[in-house]
Parts: structure tokens; C-alpha cells; sequence
């Protein structure tokens, strides 16, 4: 599924136009974007936080050349279903993992 789908979806369940729909998914995934950039949680109940995680440094090394390549310490986004998403996932898929 990607963005123009939801667009379809929503626009169907709530009544609101289709470019309406694509404008509030654009806010709220530019304030997400946002929130995560400022260090903060975005927590919402019932489906899953989107947080911040530290990745440690390591060498990596290039598949073609061979050449061994530092990567630096950074910070990843990272998102943490709640027990209910994972919960109605699981019974979608049929207990499959």
C-alpha cells in the first residue's frame, strides 16, 4: 500500500475530498518527521510509538571495491507497534510470522 492508496481509503471512510485527505496525511507525517528531528516520542495509543534510536559506530566495507569504510554514531527512526497492532496483525496473517 502506499500513500495514494490511503489517500483512497480515507477519502472513502471520512467523507473528505481527496486532496483534503492528502493534505491532513502530509501534516501529520511532516509533524512526525518533525517531532523525531526535535528528539521527542510520538506516541499514539492503541497503535505504536515512533522514537529515536542510537546506532553505534562501526567499520563497514564497501561490497565492490573491498575498501573498509568507517560509519559513524547516528540516530535512527525507529517504530514500535503496540501489543493491540501487533495483536490484530498476527490474526490477519493467521498466526503466520
Amino acid at each position: 500500500m502506499n500513500k495514494a492508496d490511503l489517500v483512497d481509503i480515507i477519502s472513502e471512510g471520512t467523507g473528505l475530498t481527496k486532496l483534503e485527505t492528502g493534505t491532513v496525511i502530509d501534516a501529520f507525517l511532516a509533524t512526525v518527521s518533525y517531532a523525531l528531528a526535535s528528539g521527542e516520542r510520538v506516541e499514539l495509543r492503541r497503535f505504536g510509538t515512533f522514537s529515536l534510536k542510537d546506532r553505534k559506530a562501526k567499520i563497514g566495507r564497501n561490497p565492490k571495491t573491498g575498501v573498509v569504510v568507517p560509519i559513524p554514531a547516528r540516530k535512527m527512526p525507529h517504530f514500535k507497534p503496540s501489543p493491540e497492532l501487533r495483536k490484530y496483525a498476527e490474526e490477519k496473517q493467521g498466526g503466520e510470522n
